[in-house]
């Protein structure tokens, strides 16, 4: 779960001195506590490090738990590794994508959920697994998922 995006942008820029090597951190706390960075705390972190506006792109966009746009309140990724292909997962992927009206990649209007596809999630033997949020769903089925996507809208 993120922080409160009530938490003031130079209140996190203030908590780094304005070296490039802070560039990362910076990302980080932001990424944290808005679950997104904006293109303008991006121009903040560039003016209070240093670092070219093209080179903290270049990171923000090579580091996937970084996003430039923002993400839902619930994080549903789906395992379309070999194992979890096989065994169903995107049978999963398109349910939750018609549950949810968005493509997989995509964010529901309401900032709600985000879902998102990866190669592997380390968890093979729980195929087809996911994760919302931060918690796996091992044996991921239509019925969990529909359970799943409920309990989360509701809290």
């Amino acid at each position: 779960m993120s922080t409160s995006p009530l938490i003031d942008i130079d209140e996190i820029i203030e908590r780094y001195p304005g070296k490039p090597e802070f560039l990362i951190f910076l990302l980080q706390d932001i990424q944290a506590a808005y679950n997104y960075i904006s293109r303008e705390a991006l121009e903040l972190v560039c003016d209070h490090t240093g670092v070219p506006f093209s080179t903290a792109y270049a990171t923000a966009t090579f580091y996937q738990s970084f996003s430039l746009k923002p993400k839902g309140e619930h994080n549903l990724r789906v395992c379309l590794g070999t194992a979890c292909h096989l065994k169903g997962a995107p049978r999963i992927v398109e349910d939750l994508e018609r549950r949810l009206g968005i493509k997989a990649g995509e964010t529901t209007d309401d900032l709600q959920f985000t879902l998102e596809t990866v190669n592997c999630l380390g968890a093979c033997a729980l195929a087809p697994v996911m994760v919302a949020d931060e918690e796996y769903v091992p044996g991921a089925t239509s019925k969990k998922v529909e359970k799943l996507v409920k309990d989360l809208a509701a809290s």
